[in-house]
């Protein structure tokens, strides 16, 4: 059989690996002259990771066009090879030479309403959203959407369809965002859209949704992703971070062992070759390890992440946390609220990748809280709410809820608290994430307890367990029913503490204890000296964040 035959029927049914094999094996007879040839040679090489093979054909496909005057189609392919070293193997120099001498080309004569000339406003627009100017860069990309569209050219309307979302999204318009990129994933999905497009397109609309906590179109358009993905034999890019994703909504559902499986996936899958989505998907890994109380993996993993460039905040805060220390949590998680943010104007810079500070922050209140910091814990739960409240997604309103929540129980507010409390347990409810559901009916027995219902305080932590029961929540478990956290107390001082936690005064407390007021002076110095507490709202907070009420 014919392997140009071959390999062009295979790249027409997008079955990658033939379509190299076939189209090399022509390329070792000699035979991939033409462009076209050319072009399908290297886009099934860049499909299948021959990174090289596909820079060499595409160069070769560049030069036959301009031999056979072709301009616009050498100038289309030049843009292509620089956009993908760029965005997908992150070789900056390489991709701004090749979209230069695509700009070059079309200088010397291309009409100024031609298609191409809209595909060099791309990278203009993301070199804006790079300097942190999302109103210039959405300027760029509504012109290049608006040019796709008189020009009939659907690859350049849809990504920058995807470019004006991104842009919006970073401005604080989270809605108008997402209604964009909904747009953009119309035309990939009815099919209209090249590969390299539609696999930008998903990643980066996935990436979006779980920028801004909105699951429920991550579930959809990953589960798109991944059926994409499948329906093309031998294809590699796209799929490991298409493999994060995938872990992150598993343990999200509550779907704990499946999300190990896919984020140990993703992790081999990254690593052989080197992905920049590597670290990402390590930190999946570690975070998976944490809540399941193993530890030793946890910190392996978050180790490789660093190694890789990922931050390992605020996972490996809280990892230190459940080991106890508290005082590195403490400095962990601080030093990462206290980095500056890129725009400089307050919550609305977090809005525009609102996602990590979102977990920042909600990580800084139930660390701090535990270190009785609780004014802390409070400054952090408010910014927490006004980032979530601009952004509007479920997900974020409900974690906010449960930060406000939090603090008012430190506080011995009870009402608030169980306000807070039930709101974002309905959510997480709604939005089928059982783990924080479950996080959360603990807070809420809480709270319940505090107002005197004890039984339906029993029902709510009965029902958390069974969650964490089926999920694999082995530290959760373990706070349930572990014996309180006493730091060198005395058992009377346990007794001092505990009554103070409550709000009884210290005659109160003498007469309960049947011991005189200045005993119970004594006692309660001894706290205080003993935890380094200012005051007794300082020990409340300690005993309810120690379990000892």
């Amino acid at each position: 059989m014919d392997p140009l035959r071959l390999g062009r029927d295979a790249a027409d049914r997008r079955a990658w690996e033939d379509a190299c094999t076939q189209l090399g094996a022509a390329d070792d007879q000699g035979r991939l002259h033409d462009a076209e040839d050319l072009l399908r040679f290297g886009l099934s090489a860049q499909l299948t990771r021959r990174d090289a093979v596909a820079e060499d054909a595409w160069e070769r496909a560049y030069e036959a066009f301009l031999q056979r005057g072709d301009a616009l189609a050498a100038a289309r392919c030049a843009f292509w090879l620089g956009l993908v070293l760029v965005s997908v193997h992150g070789a900056e120099a390489r991709g701004s030479g090749w979209i230069a001498r695509a700009q070059r080309v079309l200088e010397e004569g291309a009409p100024r309403d031609c298609a191409e000339w809209g595909y060099l406003l791309l990278p203009a627009g993301l070199g804006e959203l790079e300097r942190g100017d999302p109103a210039a860069a959405h300027r760029a990309f509504a012109r290049a959407t608006a040019t796709g569209r008189r020009c009939g050219d659907v690859d350049l309307a849809t990504l920058g369809c995807l470019g004006q979302g991104q842009a919006l999204i970073r401005s604080g318009a989270a809605a108008r965002g997402m209604a964009h990129l909904d747009e953009a994933m119309v035309a990939v999905r009815a099919g209209h859209v090249s590969p390299i497009a539609a696999g930008i397109v998903y990643c980066a609309v996935v990436l979006a949704c779980h920028q801004v906590l909105d699951l429920r179109r991550a579930q959809e358009w990953t589960a798109d992703l991944a059926g994409w993905c499948d329906a093309q034999p031998g294809l590699v890019p796209f799929r490991g971070q298409c493999l994060v994703h995938r872990a992150e909504l598993a343990q999200w559902r509550g779907d704990w062992a499946e999300a190990l499986r896919e984020a140990d996936r993703a992790c081999r899958w990254l690593c052989d070759p080197p992905d920049p989505a590597a670290g990402m998907a390590h930190y999946r890994l570690a975070e998976l390890h944490r809540v399941r109380g193993d530890e030793a993996a946890a910190e392996a993993a978050f180790e490789q992440a660093v190694a890789l460039g990922h931050d390992p905040h605020p996972g490996l805060a809280l990892l230190r946390l459940a080991q106890g220390r508290t005082g590195a949590a403490v400095a962990a998680i601080r030093c990462a609220l206290d980095r500056p943010s890129l725009g400089g104007d307050g919550v609305v810079d977090e809005v525009r990748a609102p996602r990590p500070r979102t977990e920042l922050l909600a990580a800084g209140v139930e660390i701090l809280l535990d270190a009785g910091d609780v004014a802390a814990a409070g400054t952090a739960s408010v910014e927490l709410g006004g980032i979530a409240d601009a952004v509007g997604t479920s997900a974020l309103r409900a974690t906010a809820a449960r930060a406000r929540g939090a603090v008012a129980l430190a506080e011995r507010r009870y009402a608030p608290a169980l306000d807070h409390l039930s709101a974002a347990l309905a959510r997480w409810s709604a939005l089928g994430a059982p783990y924080e559901a479950a996080r959360t009916r603990v807070l809420v027995g809480r709270a319940l307890r505090g107002l005197g219902d004890e039984d339906t305080a029993a029902m709510e932590v009965g029902t958390a367990r069974g969650v964490f029961q089926a999920v694999g929540a082995a530290p959760d478990l373990e706070r349930l029913c572990a014996r309180p956290r006493t730091a060198g107390l005395t058992e009377r001082e346990v007794d001092v503490i505990r009554l103070v936690a409550q709000g009884c005064t210290n005659r109160e407390i003498a007469a309960r204890l049947v011991i005189s007021d200045k005993t119970v002076a004594r006692h309660l110095h001894n706290v205080f000296t003993k935890l380094a507490l200012p005051n007794r709202s300082a020990a409340t907070a300690w005993a309810y964040e120690h379990h000892l009420v």
